[in-house]
């Protein structure tokens, strides 16, 4: 999340209003993903944080109804964090129905497929995600299983990275993805 927003952020010449959809309130993924978001936002004072609202099902539906009000409330908003790709892609649809796709840039968080396909046009105010390696994640939970069943110890944390995928990569994960 921290890549996603610093990205933006950059994007966006460090300066402006920002909003973060959140994922559902007190998650793991939901509080990691603000923590590392707030992060970025702290390094750059001319960021201003204007809104924040929690989803509970992390759908689009949410991240549109939840941007419409955003960018009703603060029609000169320049940035939104979707805490998760269907919330970006909420945003961004309500951002193309306000007429502020120009002005408005959207980075996600997860690598979904709808979000990456979306992304390989490189067209439209979602520009960015962090993709996340969910096959990877596959393995190494059942391989911890095997060796769990076997008797032997696993570490107890096991988190593999999320690659920044900026909508010109995005086509390389369309690809790969299974």
């Amino acid at each position: 999340a921290y890549q996603v927003c610093k990205y933006i952020i950059e994007k966006a010449g460090g300066k402006g209003k920002m909003a973060i959809i959140h994922g559902q309130k007190g998650t793991t993924p939901e509080v990691l993903r603000f923590e590392g978001c707030k992060r970025a936002i702290d390094e750059n004072p001319d960021i201003e944080l204007v809104a924040q609202q929690y989803s509970q099902m992390w759908s689009p539906d949410e991240g549109f109804n939840i941007a419409q009000n955003m960018l009703q409330a603060n029609p000169d908003l320049k940035l939104i964090f979707g805490q998760a790709d269907a919330l970006a892609l909420g945003a961004a649809k309500a951002t193309d129905v306000a007429g502020l796709s120009d002005q408005v840039i959207i980075g996600g968080y997860d690598g979904d497929m709808a979000a990456l396909e979306y992304l390989a046009k490189c067209e439209g105010p979602f520009i960015v995600t962090a993709t996340q390696s969910t096959q990877l994640m596959g393995r190494l939970a059942v391989d911890s299983a095997i060796k769990v069943a076997a008797g032997e110890e696993v570490e107890a944390r096991q988190t593999p990275n999320a690659v920044l995928t900026p909508c010109e990569d995005a086509q390389q994960y369309v690809e790969k993805h299974p």
